[in-house]
C-alpha cells in the first residue's frame, strides 16, 4: 500500500489549500483515511477522517467548519480542503490508511495507532 500526499505550501492567514492523498496497492473502498498534522515540538494530532465505504467523516474541534475531508473513489484519492487557515494550522500534514474487510462507520477521531499505512507528509505553512 502506498500513500502519496501533495498540495502543501505557503499561504496567508485566511487563505485556502487542498491536500490530496492518492492511494495505491489496496482496494480503495476498504479504507478509512485519516489526516494528521504535526507541528514542531508538538505531538501528532488527528485532524479529520473519512470512511471510503460509507462516506462518514469526523473532525477535530479545532478544524470543524474550516476543513473538509472528501473522497473520490474513481481516482483513489482523498482530499483535505482547508479554508480560513490560521498560523496555528502550520504543520506537516500526513494522510494515513486503515484497512477493513467490510464497511466501517467513523464515529470518533481515531488515534494514529489505528492506521496501518502512512504517507510521507506535506508541509503547510500559514503566515500571519
Amino acid at each position: 500500500v502506498q500513500l502519496v500526499e501533495s498540495g502543501g505550501g505557503l499561504v496567508q492567514a485566511g487563505g485556502s489549500l487542498r491536500l490530496s492523498c492518492a492511494a495505491s496497492g489496496v482496494t480503495f473502498a476498504n479504507l478509512a483515511i485519516g489526516w494528521f498534522r504535526q507541528a514542531p515540538g508538538k505531538e501528532r494530532e488527528g485532524v479529520g477522517s473519512i470512511s471510503n465505504s460509507d462516506g462518514s467523516t469526523y473532525y477535530a474541534d479545532s478544524v470543524k467548519g474550516r476543513f473538509t475531508v472528501s473522497s473520490d473513489n474513481a481516482k483513489n484519492t482523498v482530499y483535505l480542503q482547508m479554508n480560513n487557515l490560521k498560523p496555528g494550522d502550520t504543520a506537516i500534514y500526513y494522510c494515513a490508511a486503515a484497512v477493513f474487510g467490510g464497511s466501517i462507520r467513523i464515529t470518533t477521531l481515531w488515534g494514529p495507532d489505528v492506521y496501518d499505512y502512512w504517507g510521507q507528509g506535506t508541509q503547510v505553512t500559514v503566515s500571519s
